[in-house]
């Protein structure tokens, strides 16, 4: 299984999960052509991808699904809770093409997905853990805060791409953010700090090779900052970036590195 992140943050998100066999996408929240660009550049032909997998509707997440969903015939996968609330947020979802899923796991070809509820303000959001011939790949991002049961289904992955959204105290002092808007990130619906997410990871340490960190928030955080904070916090459990775990960063605004999960 192979994992390449096409972007990560606020102004949109995609990441591309493939095998030999299967290509899924999971959100297109980037411009179509960007999206179109960036699967060329890696590799990925357009027409062999099986399905597009949403975790929420909001626009930095389904900004293209639609359009590219149409355009060319891909089969988008939502929660059956959040069906209607994609379908009413993009008109170009074309229903035809709309496949739900509920709480259980399904399948694409040789995908096994589990889904996962997550605390966040959006009618529903949900993370994915997806398995192939013994590989486990878990994205979560749009979580407010990460409680042990949601920490319990991602264990034992062999990637993670995790939240590090801002930090608190840049958040806090960040003059252009009115306070309503600062209360909703830092809430438990809104999104995961730099520490909350260390401490997350402090706990996939042993089960866990590989930490991509993602949707940093381009006021309040920055590729380097999340990356010195987050190795900070765990050096100070003991806990060394490079020999016990190792941490990537996903960019707004390029393509990530190719992780390879081998069986």
């Amino acid at each position: 299984m192979k994992i390449v992140n096409l972007g990560s943050g606020s102004k949109g998100n995609c990441t591309a999960v493939y095998t030999d066999s299967t290509t899924i996408l999971i959100d297109a929240g980037l411009p179509l052509n960007e999206i179109e660009l960036k699967l060329k550049v890696i590799g990925i032909e357009i027409s062999k991808i099986d399905a597009i997998l949403i975790t929420h509707e909001h626009s930095d997440h389904i900004k293209s699904v639609g359009r590219l969903s149409t355009k060319y015939n891909i089969p988008i996968y939502t929660h059956i809770l959040e069906a209607n609330c994609l379908l009413s947020k993009d008109k170009n979802v074309l229903p035809k093409l709309l496949r739900t899923f509920d709480d259980n796991d399904f399948y694409i070809k040789d995908l096994t997905i589990s889904n996962f509820k997550l605390s966040h303000d959006a009618n529903l959001c949900v993370g994915y853990s997806i398995y192939s011939n013994g590989a486990k790949f878990s994205i979560l991002t749009d979580l407010g805060y990460c409680p042990k049961t949601i920490i319990e289904k991602i264990k034992n992955s062999n990637v993670v791409l995790l939240e590090a959204n801002h930090d608190e105290k840049l958040l806090l002092n960040n003059p252009k953010y009115p306070m309503i808007l600062k209360k909703r990130i830092l809430s438990n619906k809104g999104h995961l700090s730099n520490t909350a997410c260390a401490e997350v990871i402090s706990q996939l340490v042993g089960g866990t090779s590989q930490i991509i960190l993602g949707h940093l928030s381009e006021e309040n955080n920055s590729p380097s900052f999340a990356y010195s904070a987050i190795k900070t916090f765990l050096a100070e459990k003991g806990i060394i970036e490079g020999k016990n775990i190792f941490i990537d960063v996903a960019y707004q605004n390029k393509i990530s590195n190719i992780f390879e999960i081998k069986s």
